[in-house]
């Protein structure tokens, strides 16, 4: 949001520097992003001063150049070469000095240096009015009149007024600072003072020659609709005040009329269009949505569909302008036009900011309409507006004005009361002290008492609605910086449940930090495109591209963007960690469920020349499954073999039906559309039910066993249906004493074994808590479990 310190002091009356303005604007909320000088005239005509031309000869090697003396209101005059038609001796003419820089209409600026032109010495130029960006003349030089002072700068020839930008960066909330005038009135509620706002009480009908009649279809979406008409008006080019004013906040000069209306929405912060009165068939102004697919062509020539939620001003044929959007080609002010109907309106933001969202376009109107405008003040920025272009192009206003407001906008009451204020801010603010900042802000005081204000908040503040949203105001008013630290500071002691849910996480958070995890953040909108279940997508009712048009349903697809991502710049050996939720439809509510989820990719270890290389594996990945899983404190798991197509192979971590954690090798096909070329393994953690199992567990103490663990190794053949989980199962029935830990450290699947077998090697670890085992205990209970294996599996001891 741009504001000039010169326009602000137009409705405030101040000798504040820009920077204190500045620091003041940002302490109330107004964050000032940038301050910087401008000039309406780029360069600000810096370095140029008027010059007497004393003497003006023939080049002695050039038919076209002449040689001149020039005064400058130096000790002696300067030389200088011009090639300009129109020099001759006597003349009082604008002089770009040598060390100064010219800024020309067309081109890039450049500097003048002392130089020599056909062999003769020139030191400095003699402008044409396109030259220095003043005019696009350039037919000769600038000729002054004869009394012009020798030596006045060119600046304060041409009453240039050095300006300041201020660059605001404002907050959605904020719809009421989008102005010159919003801006003034925080800044008169801090100064304690008031401000001026421009008079229109020589507003008046003239006649009644050019009547439009106006007809408000959907007032819902159009609450308030005024208009008025203008004719025999004059379009030209602006008078030079006026440009330089848009020109300094950015905004183009056009003509007259259509920068008579820029100038009112920069100026009070309401947007108006003017219609080419001629070009409304029929006489007739339609505020109404059009037919689907209705062909329109905007200002910028460009053929648009619309949709049938599209408001649009039409007349009684054709649409004429986007509803607070964008100006039709042909209904617009032109050269040509010689009487206009002008719109004040006050549009609703929700369906502005639809229809801006669903053509791009981004205007200045729609800027402000689709932050909420002031329904209060369409008429009186009807009445400026038209006064201005009366100044400025002349003609009569030709109509009353025109204003459809069947349902005023309410003013929203609050009632706030001094406890509150105190309690919120931690200060005890003198009620007398409160009672003037909410009047400095034009909230108006209904009733009082002794303990709480009754209050009507101004329709402009449409971010204000609550009792919070007025001590808020009061506190950026009375000064961040002026509520003390205080001396004491007071605590309450909260029962917190168990277990903290943050703590944990962060616990685990650190662990997988600790071991060369990277944690990752990634968006929870992603790509319709990718597979999912469709009875659960949610999707997005207006999105920003199709890569973001539904919520995600996993969290797989968002680490293999980013290990693709990587992968790309070379960086292949990625170990990656991410908590987040993924979002379903289910029973037509929506449901939240939050995930752990990681990625394994590349090699262990970085490249080394002490050690060799080892690609990650599934391995590797279970036993980063297995160290989260043993930091929370969760065993005696039921573990299966994973069905998700996600995977190539996986398996999953039960407790009960449901399960915990599910990790494998991601299928090579899904790989294959992200470009990826290496094995991804990958875990997914039901953070939901893994918090609930972990409440749920009780902590036991067992003394460290003082005799020795010892391990046997099996290699069994198997059919491809048998599961891990069945035989833990069967080697838990058969020693339930002895039998610690069964664990499977290697599959094998492939074209070297008989059709419909697997091959599994299973570890057994065997410990008696009272006494060293024998090799006869050990060798009894591994031929029990082989005999049992054998019986319920149809397992087959591989030997070798």
């Amino acid at each position: 949001m741009k504001i000039s310190y010169n326009w602000l002091k137009t409705f405030i009356n101040t000798n504040l520097e820009p920077q204190q303005i500045s620091t003041i604007l940002t302490n109330i909320g107004l964050e000032v992003e940038s301050l910087d000088e401008v000039q309406a005239v780029p360069g600000g005509l810096k370095g140029l001063v008027v010059g007497h031309v004393l003497t003006c000869v023939q080049h002695p090697n050039a038919d076209r150049l002449r040689i001149t003396q020039v005064n400058v209101g130096l000790e002696n005059p300067l030389q200088i070469v011009c090639g300009a038609p129109n020099v001759a001796a006597g003349q009082k003419v604008i002089v770009a000095t040598v060390g100064c820089t010219v800024y020309p209409l067309a081109g890039d600026a450049f500097a003048i240096n002392k130089s020599k032109i056909r062999g003769e010495v020139s030191e400095g130029m003699i402008c044409a009015e396109d030259e220095i960006g003043l005019g696009k003349g350039h037919d000769g030089i600038l000729v002054l009149p004869e009394d012009t002072e020798i030596g006045l700068p060119a600046k304060n020839y041409f009453k240039l007024n050095d300006d300041y930008l201020f660059e605001i960066g404002l907050t959605p909330n904020r719809a009421d600072a989008t102005s010159h005038l919003g801006v003034a009135r925080d800044l008169a509620a801090y100064l304690k003072t008031n401000i001026t706002k421009p008079n229109v009480d020589a507003f008046k009908t003239d006649n009644e020659n050019l009547f439009i009649h106006v007809l408000v279809e959907d007032e819902i979406a159009a609450p308030r609709y005024s208009g008025l008409t203008i004719s025999g008006i004059t379009v030209a080019p602006s008078p030079k005040w006026l440009t330089e004013k848009l020109a300094v906040i950015g905004v183009k000069a056009i003509n007259n009329v259509v920068d008579a209306t820029n100038y009112v929405l920069h100026d009070l912060g309401q947007p108006l269009h003017a219609f080419d009165a001629d070009e409304i068939a029929g006489h007739k102004i339609i505020v109404k949505k059009c037919a689907e697919g209705t062909l329109f062509t905007t200002l910028d020539g460009v053929e648009r569909k619309l949709t049938a939620n599209d408001l649009m001003i039409c007349d009684a044929e054709k649409p004429l302008c986007i509803a607070g959007v964008y100006g039709g080609l042909q209904s617009g002010v032109s050269q040509k036009t010689t009487s206009i109907f002008l719109e004040s309106a006050y549009f609703n933001a929700v369906s502005v900011r639809k229809t801006s969202k669903l053509h791009n376009l981004k205007t200045d109107a729609s800027f402000r309409f689709e932050r909420g405008t002031d329904p209060e003040i369409t008429v009186y920025a009807l009445k400026r507006a038209a006064l201005l272009i009366q100044e400025l192009a002349g003609g009569t206003i030709s109509s009353n004005i025109f204003d459809n407001y069947p349902n005023p906008i309410p003013a929203f009451d609050v009632e706030l009361s001094y406890a509150h204020v105190q309690q919120l801010i931690g200060k005890n603010i003198p009620e007398t002290e409160i009672k003037a900042i909410i009047q400095s802000l034009a909230i108006d005081i209904v009733v009082e008492d002794s303990q709480k204000l009754q209050l009507k908040i101004p329709t402009y503040r449409v971010d204000v609605t609550r009792d919070v949203d007025v001590i808020e105001e009061i506190l950026r008013i009375y000064g961040y910086d002026n509520i003390e630290i205080p001396a004491k500071i007071n605590a309450s002691l909260n029962n917190i449940s168990k277990p903290d849910k943050d703590t944990l996480q962060n616990h685990i958070a650190d662990s997988l930090s600790a071991n060369g995890f990277f944690e990752m953040l990634s968006n929870s909108l992603t790509k319709s495109s990718y597979p999912n279940n469709q009875n659960e997508t949610i999707k997005i009712l207006n999105p920003l591209s199709s890569d973001l048009d539904v919520m995600r349903q996993t969290l797989l697809y968002n680490g293999l963007e980013a290990i693709s991502y990587n992968q790309n710049r070379k960086a292949s050996d990625l170990k990656l960690y991410e908590f987040g939720k993924t979002y379903h439809l289910i029973d037509e509510k929506f449901k939240e469920i939050n995930h752990l989820s990681l990625f394994i990719t590349g090699n262990l270890q970085a490249e080394n020349w002490q050690q060799k290389q080892t690609e990650v594996s599934f391995f590797n990945t279970k036993n980063w499954v297995d160290g989260v899983l043993s930091r929370l404190g969760i065993n005696n798991l039921i573990t299966d073999d994973g069905a998700n197509p996600h995977f190539a192979y996986s398996l999953q971590y039960k407790k009960g039906d449901k399960v915990l954690v599910e990790f494998g090798a991601v299928a090579k096909p899904i790989l294959k559309s992200f470009g990826i070329d290496k094995p991804v393994f990958y875990a997914n953690f039901n953070w939901d039910l893994v918090l609930k199992t972990v409440k749920n567990n009780k902590i036991f103490f067992q003394e460290i066993s003082k005799f020795p663990a010892v391990r046997r190794d099996l290699s069994l053949l198997i059919d491809t249906d048998i599961t891990f989980a069945q035989l833990h199962k069967i080697a838990s029935k058969t020693e339930k004493s002895l039998l610690k830990t069964v664990n499977v450290f290697d599959v094998y699947v492939g074209d070297k074994l008989p059709e419909g077998k697997k091959s599994y090697a299973l570890s057994f670890i065997l410990q008696d808590d009272d006494k060293t085992l024998t090799d006869k205990q050990i060798d009894s209970v591994m031929q029990k479990l082989i005999f049992n294996l054998e019986k319920e599996a149809k397992a087959e001891v591989r030997k070798g």
